[in-house]
């Protein structure tokens, strides 16, 4: 049994800039250098292209849509995906500690992260701590991404709980605020110290 305060099933955490730190800057960098790979971010809207893969799209798709519709970003947005690992900057600072001591406590946690399903797999082979989590819940195999409210809805068979019961972790206001909407206790990242502060006043043993 979980050690989990009355009421609370476990956390649920967001993986990118919550727990990995993740910047598509170094992919695309690595493959166009550092000041293109800045001029196609400053001007492309990476975050929505990068949504059809997360949501369940093929990278293929994506590249050949960049290619008929922005060809001058085609050989910037190409380089991501071969050059994907260096985007994985490492851990983000403090969280991680977080996720193991919940782990010591016998807490249950899990991932609901968007991304894409090729890549995914660079996760768990880059960062064991992932091997703690009960489960994650990866958007580009489920084919839906946050902050549609029915990828928390997958939550529910996943963890075996009903979401009131489920504490969420992620940086984006939109996805926390999906969150809150479905019924989570939905927190806010912004730093591992005001992140444990809003953990131990839910009794959670951080």
């Amino acid at each position: 049994m979980g050690l989990a305060p009355r009421g609370v099933g476990g956390v649920v955490w967001d993986l990118g800039n919550v727990l990995i730190d993740w910047d598509p800057l170094a992919a695309i960098a690595a493959g166009v250098g550092e000041d293109e790979a800045r001029r196609f971010l400053d001007a492309f809207d990476f975050r929505a292209w990068n949504h059809g893969p997360d949501s369940g799209g093929s990278w293929a798709d994506a590249e050949a849509w960049l290619d008929a519709e922005h060809p001058q970003w085609s050989q910037h947005g190409r380089a991501y995906r071969p050059h994907f690992a260096a985007s994985l900057l490492g851990e983000v600072p403090g969280s991680v500690e977080l996720v193991r001591r919940l782990h010591g406590a016998g807490v249950p946690q899990w991932g609901l992260t968007n991304w894409s399903a090729e890549l995914y797999p660079h996760a768990p082979a880059t960062f064991d701590f992932l091997a703690l989590l009960e489960d994650v819940v990866v958007s580009g195999v489920e084919g839906l991404a946050k902050p549609d409210p029915a990828i928390y809805e997958r939550l529910v068979a996943r963890t075996g709980h009903a979401l009131s019961e489920l504490v969420f972790v992620d940086d984006r206001t939109d996805n926390v605020e999906a969150a809150a909407a479905c019924g989570m206790d939905a927190l806010l990242f912004t730093d591992a110290e005001t992140l444990r502060a809003a953990l131990l006043e839910r009794r959670l043993p951080v």
